[in-house]
This record gives structure tokens, sequence and C-alpha cells, in this order.
């Protein structure tokens, strides 16, 4: 009858240390830690980036490329960060979209992530 016992304890240790194991590797929504890391450090960049563009257009009265911000001095780092490169199409006054592609081998499936002048970041 111990035997029983003792087999049962081993057997619920084990898909506890299975479950406790797959949930700490990949964590809530499926997503590695490494990635939701890597997606906030982009979310940020991309509000500091939107900022620039605030700033851009309170002074020279249009919103700016990636080459016009960097020449500003509004864009430290450069257009790529943790594997991601930073696109920006920008009309006049009215609209800019800053888009963080990923760009490194290893991040394939990772999301794309957009900002626009509205301050939204928008996963895709």
């Amino acid at each position: 009858m111990r035997a029983f016992g003792l087999v049962g304890l081993i057997i619920a240790l084990g898909v506890g240390f299975y479950l406790y194991n797959r949930s700490a590797s990949t964590g809530p929504g499926g997503t590695a830690p490494q990635a939701r890391i890597d997606a906030t450090a982009i979310r940020q960049r991309l509000l500091t980036i939107g900022q620039a563009e605030r700033q851009y257009l309170a002074t020279h009265g249009s919103y700016a490329t990636l080459e016009q911000l960097s020449q500003d001095e509004l864009l430290p780092g450069g257009a790529e960060q943790r594997g991601y490169t930073f696109t920006a199409v920008a009309t006049g006054n009215e609209h800019f979209t800053i888009t963080a592609t990923p760009t490194d081998a290893n991040k394939t499936g990772w999301p794309t992530l957009e900002i626009t002048e509205r301050m939204e970041v928008i996963e895709r």
C-alpha cells in the first residue's frame, strides 16, 4: 500500500515539475521571457521616437524621417535595437508612423510594433 502512495507522490511531483518548467520557459500568453523583455524595450523606444517626432514638429512644422531626427540629434542609438529595425513614414504635419520590424534571424515570429501620431503602440 505504501508503494502506491510513494509512486503517486512521485508522479504528482513529476507533473508539477513539468508544468512549472513549461510555464517558466514560455510564460503567460505562450511567449518566451526574452521576447516579452525585447517587446517592452521596443515599445519604450517607439514612445521615445514618437516624442522626438513631436519635438521635431514643434520646431520645424512637420514630422521627420529617421534621418532627419538623427541629424537634429533627436534619435540617439540609431535605427536598430535588440534585433529590430525602425522605419518611418512622415506625411507633413499631419501623420507619422514608426514601425519596428524584427530583422534578427532568431526573432522569427516575433511581433512587429508601430506607433503613430496618436502615441499608441500597436502590435501586429
